[in-house]
């Protein structure tokens, strides 16, 4: 993605009516506002941390803009049905019964919404209350997919909103939607833009599950008004003076509120329409939450502390499971699972993906860890499998795994059984320099070895085909539940002393 900002800090581009806070706010002397966009995406926690986020603090927001009495479109840019503890045990379900709580106007999918598959997705819409958008996805014969709408114009405040759904396009690469077809964002945006000003759409407005590279292309294009985006978890507003480009954070920390003034001259083929945007973050520690989301958010919670509340094992040294870190350098924590699915298959070596790890949270020395803090990591479901390849698919495999770095990426690699060296400023598929065994001994490009995986990167997710060239050895029928094995491995260690130990150098 183009760099703004990451995580909770505001990322804007210099323009006209653009701010910079981080709680609400509003800028002077603006014109009333005929409608209110309300933005919140990739969000997976049932409740907060540290008194921000969660469902029931995103609702009560919604419900405090609504009760301001100006016409509200509220849309979710996706990725929630996964991954979660409570997905690891409905596949989603615990999340519409919230959404459809929240009074959600758009949805559109991310790529996290098929990690169950399609029939789970579809199980999923099915139940929905709320609409769906995603005018780029098809199912294998072409058609649209029940519960699915390319676009559609809402009237607010007297005005007409054109509204496009586009899911994200190279999902197919890092999630399970089985036979479902992913168009070009942009083909469908502009397919469905032409369509709604011949409906006679006034304003145009994109809500995309897409990476910053894609925003960016949206922007340019100028083929919308308003660019609502989520996937890459920035907390970020863009306006150049001709289009909106807004993605709110992540778990529902921050909601963002664009306040749409629009002023309307003539009528008929004389209707002239301008607007101006004004941006309010609302910082979701300082809302109310909605009480019966709340109350769905607390039973579902009592439910799974009666299965996750157990003792695994202790940490004598810290861990730390921060996406900034595990998915740009070697980590003690990825590390640990390395090791965990090395031991559990006997492999030789272990190749997984930083984007497994999902916590997204620092373990302080002294902490005694969970079966929750396990499935907090490891959501996904995934099975621990092994094959049998060449030294040189393994360099491939780590390759791959380091194609976007310094970028950070959930397809970086983390090792167990071996090490290596890359210099990240050669090109992309030359950049590893040295890689041996964990004792120094050089791994042979014509040699065979055993590598333990998950079943996710043995279907070429992340890009990962060079670990299915070789032989299956544990497929994913044969393989054990991934965070289980460990589980499994935490107990036998009890005290956990896993730390950084150059298995990966980065020039």
């Amino acid at each position: 993605m183009t760099k703004l900002t990451r995580r909770k800090a505001l990322g804007v581009l210099a323009a006209p009516a653009t701010l910079a806070a981080t709680a609400p706010v509003a800028l002077a002397q603006q014109p009333a506002p005929s409608f209110t966009l309300l933005l919140v995406n990739d969000i997976y926690k049932m409740s907060g941390d540290k008194g921000r986020g969660g469902f029931a603090r995103a609702a009560g927001i919604a419900k405090a803009e609504r009760a301001r009495g100006v016409p509200v479109l509220f849309c979710h840019a996706g990725d929630c049905y996964s991954p979660s503890l409570m997905s690891g045990f409905d596949q989603g379900a615990h999340i519409v019964a919230m959404q459809n709580k929240m009074g959600l106007d758009v949805f559109v999918p991310g790529n996290h919404e098929f990690d169950f598959g399609k029939e789970n997705y579809l199980k999923l819409v099915a139940a929905q209350s709320y609409p769906t958008f995603a005018a780029n996805l098809r199912d294998a014969g072409g058609g649209k997919l029940p519960g699915h709408e390319d676009s559609r114009i809402f009237e607010l405040g007297g005005i007409k909103v054109g509204v496009i759904g586009t899911a994200y396009d190279p999902t197919p690469q890092i999630s399970h939607p089985g036979d479902l077809v992913f168009s070009s964002s942009m083909e469908a945006l502009r397919r469905e833009a032409k369509a709604l000003k011949g409906q006679g759409a006034d304003i145009l407005v994109a809500v995309v599950h897409a990476d910053r590279a894609m925003d960016n292309e949206i922007v340019r294009s100028r083929v919308v008004d308003i660019v609502l985006t989520g996937h890459d978890h920035d907390l970020a507003i863009a306006y150049d003076g001709k289009v909106v480009m807004v993605e709110s954070n992540e778990e529902g920390n921050y909601v963002t509120a664009i306040d749409i003034a629009v002023t309307v001259k003539g009528e008929g083929v004389a209707r002239q329409v301008s607007w101006s945007p004004t941006f309010r973050v609302n910082d979701s520690r300082s809302a109310t939450p909605d009480p019966e989301v709340e109350a769905i958010v607390k039973g579902y919670e009592g439910e799974l502390s009666k299965e996750l509340d157990i003792d695994v094992a202790k940490l004598a040294a810290p861990l730390d499971s921060r996406t900034g870190v595990i998915r740009t350098q070697e980590s003690a924590i990825g590390n640990l699972i390395a090791d965990a699915i090395r031991a559990s298959t006997g492999a030789q070596l272990a190749i997984t993906n930083a984007g497994g790890i999902r916590a997204n949270k620092q373990y302080a020395a002294g902490t005694t860890l969970t079966r929750r803090d396990v499935l907090s990591e490891l959501p996904f479901g995934n099975a621990t499998v092994m094959v049998e390849i060449t030294g040189k698919d393994v360099k491939d495999a780590l390759e791959n795994g380091l194609s976007p770095a310094p970028q950070g990426s959930g397809k970086f690699p983390v090792v167990a059984g071996m090490k290596f060296e890359a210099d990240i400023k050669q090109p992309v598929g030359s950049r590893v320099t040295a890689l041996t065994l964990s004792d120094g001994t050089p791994i042979d490009p014509a040699a065979r070895y055993t590598v333990a995986s998950n079943n996710f990167m043995l279907e070429g997710g992340d890009g990962y085909t060079a670990l299915g060239r070789g032989k299956v050895l544990i497929g994913l029928t044969d393989g054990k539940l991934m965070a289980n094995e460990v589980m499994v491995y935490l107990r036998k260690l009890g005290t956990v002393e896993s730390k950084v130990e150059g298995r990966v150098v980065l020039k």
